[in-house]
């Protein structure tokens, strides 16, 4: 089912319009760690992109397209003074199956730093990455190091879920800022810590937001909802299948594990539902290789995913399989200007969570920027926030929660 591609509703054909001068988070990436396929999938997946279609806001409601407007410059006023030493921590998947999720938030990070240590040379402010592999064990042996360092001010990340669940208690109790770009599960801002806050929606905006799209505007009647076993996929599970009503048919859910790359099981109880869409909670490197087994079986179901899925990765690795499936993300897509320069910078198109990246360093750097040479003071810098991004503005609730969210939907094509 290829509809969802051929509307054209007043509201989609603004995103069109919209998607033109934007750069689409979904181009070819360049990073070789995440296992991406090759020969025929490889040049399958060629002229395929993750093109941004429309903004949808709670409700599930089409949108006109909205940014954080005139975005804050990273590079200040150019007078900011600091210690040498003064240092920014990101944690997250750098290696591993789903290591482009990683990087995205680490180049886009690495790019406003790049911009405000050339404007202010007597604030060098230094930006150290740990690697979890996006693995909650990983990231609890890295999470120490990170505290333990005084220098570090402020971390951005974790970047996953579930190892921002696992590292949580140590950050809050050490009093370091945890500000993520990219961990979405709803339950995170109701553990009771103080510094963890997020840049962008959270599944329970998104879970609703899009079920709500699907049977609405979509018109799917009957929804096949499988999920992973990681904490963000459990947790967009629960929300697609609860914002989805009946909708979501329970005769062809499914489980799978992240690692998995056999997904028969599943794939035999979605060959016989008749159903309008798969919805797939988890990330891109289990996403393709489900893909494409259900290709393979004949299924042409529309496949639908979320953030965790859209990345250059998945077309890369799913190849002609990937080909009309629909994301969507809290994420936002890269503004022309801002994708010139991260393109120029990394020799590789932004990716899912870039622009938050970016985003969320800059008003890191902005804290730095007034004086503050803490982390106490840079958590309360956060805290009081309320300024225009790139992606969105950006202003917290005191659980940390942005005060205001939309989501996008994607298409490949």
């Amino acid at each position: 089912m290829r509809s969802h591609a051929r509307r054209t509703t007043p509201g989609l054909a603004i995103a069109l319009a919209v998607a033109v001068a934007l750069t689409a988070c979904g181009q070819k990436s360049t990073d070789d760690e995440t296992g991406a396929a090759s020969g025929s999938s490889e040049s399958a997946s060629a002229d395929l992109a993750i093109v941004p279609m429309v903004q949808i806001d709670p409700d599930g409601v089409e949108v006109e397209s909205a940014t954080g407007g005139d975005a804050v410059d990273p590079a200040g006023d150019g007078s900011a003074t600091c210690a040498a030493t003064t240092t920014i921590a990101m944690a997250g998947a750098l290696t591993g199956p789903n290591a482009a999720l990683g990087q995205n938030i680490l180049n886009g990070a690495q790019l406003a730093l790049d911009k405000h240590n050339e404007a202010n040379a007597d604030c060098q402010v230094v930006l150290k990455s740990f690697d979890t592999e996006g693995d909650p064990q990983k990231a609890t042996q890295v999470a120490p190091q990170i505290v333990g360092d005084a220098n570090v001010l402020g971390l951005l990340g974790p970047a996953f879920s579930g190892e921002t669940k696992a590292t949580g208690d140590i950050f809050n109790q050490a009093g370091l800022l945890s500000l993520s770009a990219s961990a979405t599960n709803p339950d995170l801002t109701t553990l009771g810590w103080k510094t963890f806050y997020r840049g962008l929606a959270n599944d329970a905006v998104q879970g609703p937001a899009v079920a709500k799209y699907m049977v609405d505007t979509l018109g799917y009647a009957k929804v096949c909802v499988v999920a992973d076993n990681s904490d963000y996929g459990i947790g967009l599970a629960e929300q697609i299948t609860a914002g989805l009503g009946d909708a979501a048919d329970s005769s062809c859910s499914a489980s799978v594990k992240t690692g998995d790359k056999d997904f028969a099981a599943a794939v035999q109880i979605i060959s016989g539902a008749e159903a309008d869409a798969v919805f797939y909670a988890g990330y891109y490197a289990e996403a393709a290789p489900f893909v494409q087994q259900l290709r393979d079986a004949g299924v042409d179901t529309t496949f639908v995913s979320a953030d965790g899925t859209n990345d250059p990765q998945f077309v890369e690795q799913a190849g002609s399989a990937s080909d009309g499936a629909v994301l969507s993300c809290p994420c936002g897509p890269a503004p022309d200007a801002f994708a010139t320069e991260y393109e120029t910078a990394f020799s590789a198109a932004p990716g899912v969570y870039s622009v938050e990246g970016y985003d969320l360093m800059t008003i890191m750097l902005a804290g730095i920027d007034s004086g503050i040479t803490d982390r106490a003071g840079l958590l309360d810098f956060v805290a009081s926030y309320d300024g225009a991004g790139l992606a969105r503005n950006y202003s917290w609730t005191d659980t940390g929660e942005l005060t205001s969210a939309l989501i996008w939907i994607y298409d490949v094509e």
